[in-house]
């Protein structure tokens, strides 16, 4: 159910578009040519989450007011000529980002009552070029799942068929883009976030170099992990997000610049004549299903039609990977939610015996299943006696898998692989199997443990579903792999079919 904070404004504006959405290119032809306003904009937005989320649980909150307040700026900004790649634009935000005023529940119970004090570095770079937030999406509770289920909300519904996951942990962002609720979407990526779902639901989503976009303001799952994703329906949209993000933040120690930021809007398509795509055949060994290779085999032959070079090239401590990255991204949980203990914000649980059993109360309250079962595998990882046999050698295997990496750019350009080995699947199919749930992130962690960029975009379909497509780049690649990727989308029309709502 969505909360609204604030009343739900009315408006003049008789041309909403149900069918599917508006698209970022569709809003901002409107707004350039004074036809709609960025308040209409907005309210379409509201209007079709009232009538639609009922049946897909997308949003977690809407705070109208401060939308609407937020679109009438964007109109005199808009009004006295100003021009930013996002002015006026709607934009759904994954619950872990901090937008002042609002709530920030993470999908838990254990945050609740809590509104932000400040706004996340990103959103206010958003918010200072003139974007209008209207969600706040649902998502896996503290990012911790691979498939939209394990919200305190419930789960987010897959658009193209309501029985099947739509992928997390950034499920309520991407199904926000997918129904066409806004243009534009935050998520966040430790190791497949938003990649996963874009792949389920056909869209387009970057996990950026670590470093690129700032992490202030995000509630962290993993910090060495971490990043914020951009989602839209074009690698084009994506990149216009990014140019308006990207950039140093002193606020984040790891923060770097992109080298080529101002490149990224207006993005022109990247040149495919010569382009070295590297196939791993790790990613297209046995477990990947046969109708998601003829899909990806039918991508990178429009690829190689347009003058691309595919190469074989062999990451082989891909065994690893994932078995790495979940003792990783488990340590690390366990440090960071610590500190959420209902002492000083959020839900509290008193009970009787003093502070350490009313912390106990409050987290076994507040916390789910997935979220315990993490912090309880992440606590032992640290624990005395096993943290070098476990967290340790887990660091040195990153090392290894970032070496692959090194090894490979040095023959090819970028390396292609399927999101996820198989298209959505069925809602409950995997809850209750963790090791299942975790192997969906197969092909989607590797390039986190690398710290390098990976983008997800739209590659076809296979039974109706839509399947995906993931490059990945050398560190500070980002720039290029959106120009590829966008080349490809306007050869293709995948990124353009919507589900039927």
């Amino acid at each position: 159910m969505v909360m609204t904070f604030g009343v739900l404004a009315h408006s003049d504006f008789k041309g909403a578009r149900m069918g599917g959405g508006t698209t970022m290119a569709e809003a901002r032809a409107r707004l350039e040519s004074g036809d709609g306003a960025s308040g209409a904009l907005v309210q379409q937005a509201l209007d079709r989450i009232a009538a639609l989320d009922r049946s897909l649980n997308a949003v977690i909150a809407t705070a109208p007011e401060q939308s609407l307040a937020l679109a009438r700026d964007a109109d005199r900004r808009l009004a006295a000529g100003e021009q930013t790649p996002v002015l006026g634009l709607p934009i759904a935000l994954k619950d872990n980002l901090n937008w002042a005023g609002t709530p920030v529940t993470c999908g838990s119970k254990i945050l609740e009552g809590y509104r932000s004090p400040y706004d996340a570095t990103v959103v206010r770079r958003l918010l200072d070029a003139g974007a209008v937030p209207v969600i706040k999406a649902n998502m896996d509770e503290f990012a911790m799942g691979s498939s939209g289920e394990y919200s305190a909300f419930g789960p987010a519904l897959n658009p193209w068929d309501r029985n099947r996951a739509p992928g997390g942990s950034s499920s309520g962002s991407i199904v926000s883009v997918a129904a066409g609720y806004t243009p534009l979407a935050l998520g966040s990526d430790t190791g497949g976030s938003v990649r996963l779902p874009a792949s389920f639901c056909n869209v387009t989503a970057l996990r950026p170099t670590y470093g690129v976009l700032s992490r202030y303001g995000l509630t962290a799952l993993a910090s060495s992990l971490d990043q914020v994703g951009p989602v839209a329906r074009s690698a084009e949209d994506v990149a216009a997000m990014l140019s308006v993000m990207a950039g140093h933040d002193p606020l984040d120690s790891t923060s770097v610049d992109l080298p080529d930021q101002d490149l990224l809007f207006p993005l022109a398509p990247g040149e495919l004549k010569g382009l070295r795509i590297g196939l791993p055949a790790e990613y297209f060994s046995e477990g990947l299903d046969a109708g998601v290779h003829g899909v990806i085999e039918a991508a990178l032959r429009e690829f190689e039609e347009a003058g691309a070079v595919l190469s074989p090239v062999s990451l082989p401590r891909t065994d690893i990977a994932i078995e790495t990255y979940y003792l990783l991204v488990t340590s690390e949980a366990s440090a960071n939610l610590s500190r959420f203990d209902g002492v000083r914000y959020g839900l509290r649980e008193k009970a009787e015996g003093g502070l350490d059993a009313t912390i106990a109360a409050t987290r076994d309250a507040g916390f789910g299943d997935e979220v315990k079962r993490r912090i309880l595998l992440g606590t032992f990882c640290l624990s005395k006696g096993h943290y070098e046999a476990f967290y340790l050698k887990a660091l040195k295997a990153r090392t290894l898998v970032a070496r692959d990496f090194d090894e490979a750019f040095k023959a090819v350009d970028v390396i292609a692989t399927p999101v996820s080995p198989c298209t959505a699947f069925p809602l409950g199919d995997r809850t209750g199997d963790p090791l299942a749930m975790y192997l969906a992130d197969a092909y989607a962690v590797a390039a986190p443990l690398a710290g390098i960029p990976a983008l997800a975009f739209p590659a076809g379909f296979h039974e109706n579903l839509p399947v995906g497509m993931q490059f990945m780049g050398p560190a500070l690649s980002d720039t290029r792999l959106l120009g590829l990727v966008h080349a490809f989308q306007q050869r293709t029309g995948h990124h353009l079919r919507t589900p039927d709502l």
